[in-house]
């Protein structure tokens, strides 16, 4: 499993810093990250957030390509829907063409009415001009339909899809899917077989919701309130536009009294030791093969982010091998 760290750029108003300067420290995360033994660096997508969420996640990957040299450069996700097929084509391709051959293209669907209206899009027909969308990028890439072409060939492409029609159309297209879910997968595999593709050829990687820290409780108390920034700004965020009134917002103090064991989509705060037994038992019986973390949570402090990023790329990997060693020489049924 390769480990990655995912940058959504969130510079909210109560801790902004100028943009210029968060920019650049962004990048030097994303060297610092390679530095230490990371093996991707991500950028994600949103439009119209209070606090400059990440809105052109190929542009900022373009930066990070030629700020580095190893990493694979990814997206997770870039909306195609929002885009001319011909357009994304190019820019993946430029991206493709700058890290020399390193990027992992992540699609979805998205879910924002004002994203979809701001370029003029349907959200209604979302999934079919996502398909349709990246098959014709496809199809530009394979019949040399624009110039340049990328370097790779092809140029690896993910599914960013949390429920069971966008696992079938992931497992449809012969991409890997962004969701470690037994559930899904067995949708996605359904996919995989109505589009003819070998079930040995599915993928499966994922955001996973963990920060890693040397004392998690003392972590948890300093990160609570950009969770709560953040979560809340997800939840406000998805009723815009729509008849659904806005939830009511989360305070720090209840994010702080949380249940230690809660659910997998919850973020979590964990030492490397406790995050690699975690993510084993998750991801067991799955074809994972890139997992992905948050760099930040809403531009909390800069000493947590760059502990998080020294563990995660550092200290996690050589857990997550010793178990994976561990769970292949254990007799089966175990």
């Amino acid at each position: 499993m390769k480990v990655g760290l995912l940058f959504d750029a969130r510079n909210p108003e109560g801790w902004q810093r100028p943009w210029a300067d968060h920019y650049a420290q962004i990048l030097e995360l994303c060297e610092e990250a390679e530095l230490r033994g990371a093996e991707g660096v991500w950028f994600t997508e949103h439009h119209l957030f209070p606090d400059g969420y990440l809105p052109q996640p190929l542009t900022l990957a373009a930066a990070a390509a030629a700020r580095t040299r190893r990493v694979r450069i990814g997206t997770s996700i870039l909306q195609p829907a929002l885009r001319v097929p011909a357009q994304l084509a190019e820019e993946a391709a430029v991206v493709d063409l700058i890290s020399g051959g390193r990027l992992e293209l992540g699609v979805g669907a998205g879910y924002r009415v004002p994203e979809y209206e701001l370029f003029g899009a349907n959200i209604k027909t979302r999934f079919r001009r996502t398909e349709a969308n990246i098959v014709e990028m496809r199809r530009l890439w394979e019949e040399r339909g624009i110039t340049p072409l990328p370097i790779q060939d092809p140029v690896p492409l993910w599914g960013g899809f949390y429920g069971p029609r966008g696992a079938r159309l992931a497992g449809r297209l012969g991409i890997g899917l962004l969701h470690i879910n037994p559930t899904m997968f067995e949708h996605y595999r359904q996919g995989l077989a109505e589009g003819g593709h070998p079930p040995e050829t599915a993928r499966v990687g994922d955001l996973v919701p963990i920060i890693l820290a040397d004392d998690p409780d003392a972590a948890w108390a300093r990160v609570a309130p950009y969770l709560a920034h953040q979560m809340n700004s997800y939840r406000q965020a998805s009723v815009e536009g729509t008849d659904t009134p806005p939830p009511p917002l989360i305070r720090a103090e209840e994010l702080r009294n949380r249940d230690p064991d809660g659910p997998w989509g919850m973020l979590e705060i964990l030492t490397p030791e406790d995050a690699a037994t975690r993510i084993t038992d998750l991801t067991r019986g799955l074809p994972v093969t890139q997992l992905i973390f948050w760099a930040s949570v809403a531009g909390m402090p800069d000493d947590l982010v760059v502990r998080n990023i020294e563990l995660i790329s550092q200290a996690l990997p050589p857990l997550l091998r010793a178990a994976a060693e561990v769970g292949a020489d254990a007799p089966v049924g175990v």
